[in-house]
């Protein structure tokens, strides 16, 4: 780290205790941001995180749909991105109205519409799911109901796959995670025959990657198994900033991406400046529509309820 990004960082910490902030940095962050986050992880977790802390302020180094989501489940906060531009291709994919002219065609359909979707979105939609609790989302509706899932058409397939459920699937798709190739992975396969192959449920290629995979994991299922496996070597398919988190963890373990041009644009948009001018200016706010906000908590508590290990996950929870 340079001199002027010491001054930065030391600012930064000054201003985060003045303002009564906490910042928050998902595993796709620059590594800087993550070094310097009080909590880094997935989008649900962080945003669990800032609700158990006192902080007036939220600041999350992420992108906009995340940010939304830590205002549904933290009102009376002050929600912060520093980049108002760093948004989602997956989230984009679908809009509330779309999802309502879906609805409208599947009369009686239950909606599962995974965490990367925008606040309309979600408060359009039964329940929301992550890809670390899907199948116990879906596993929790009636077999007798209709699925429409939304807007990740590759988690939804494995989501399938795994529960032998029968889904609508809204095509969308992340690009980053679409960038993963199964020919690659097979190169690398062969190049490191000791490393496990572990992806996200998100890649393109899950269909003909799936076969190859040691793993399919969520962002934090990655962190978790490449730090208590006793393996030594892996292959990571998902967005190439987790390979910071993963290193510095494991520092005597060797990660390869399974694809080094998998790098989100949109997260990278956050810099520790832009984090800098957040909290001098307090921009840029994220605001949710309080009836919005509402219905979207709801969906996201009934994932809550099934998710949580105090005995919610057998239970076949009712759609309204």
């Amino acid at each position: 780290m340079t001199d002027a990004d010491k001054a930065l960082v030391e600012e930064i910490l000054r201003l985060k205790r003045e303002r009564k902030a906490v910042i928050l940095a998902h595993n796709y962050q620059r590594g800087e941001l993550q070094d310097l986050a009080d909590f880094t992880g997935d989008s649900l977790g962080l945003t669990q995180a800032a609700a158990r802390t006192d902080a007036e302020v939220i600041v999350f180094c992420g992108v906009h749909f995340m940010a939304e989501t830590a205002a549904i489940m933290n009102p009376g906060k002050l929600v912060l991105i520093p980049d108002k531009e760093a948004g989602c291709s997956l989230a984009a994919m679908i809009s509330g109205e779309s999802l309502r002219r879906w609805k409208a065609e599947h009369p009686g359909a239950v909606v599962v519409s995974y965490i990367n979707c925008t606040a309309d979105v979600k408060a359009e939609s039964d329940y929301i799911c992550t890809s670390t609790n899907a199948l116990k989302v879906v596993e929790a509706i009636p077999p007798d109901r209709e699925i429409l899932f939304a807007p990740d058409q590759f988690l939804g397939t494995w989501v399938q796959q795994r529960t032998g459920r029968k889904m609508h699937l809204w095509p969308g798709y992340c690009h980053v995670h679409n960038r993963i190739d199964t020919e690659v992975i097979k190169g690398l396969k062969a190049e490191h025959p000791a490393a496990k192959f572990v992806m996200h449920p998100e890649c393109g290629c899950l269909t003909s990657c799936m076969p190859l995979a040691d793993k399919v994991l969520s962002t934090e299922g990655i962190l978790n198994h490449c730090r208590q496996s006793p393996d030594p070597e892996f292959i990571v398919g998902t967005e190439v900033g987790i390979l910071h988190r993963l290193r510095k963890e494991s520092p005597q373990k060797v990660f390869f991406p399974a694809a080094e041009e998998a790098a989100c644009e949109f997260m990278k948009l956050n810099t520790l400046e832009k984090l800098l001018w957040s909290l001098q200016d307090l921009e840029y706010k994220v605001i949710v529509p309080e009836e919005t906000a509402r219905k979207a908590r709801r969906a996201i508590e009934r994932m809550l309820e099934i998710s949580d290990p105090g005995g919610y996950a057998k239970k076949t929870v009712p759609v309204d």
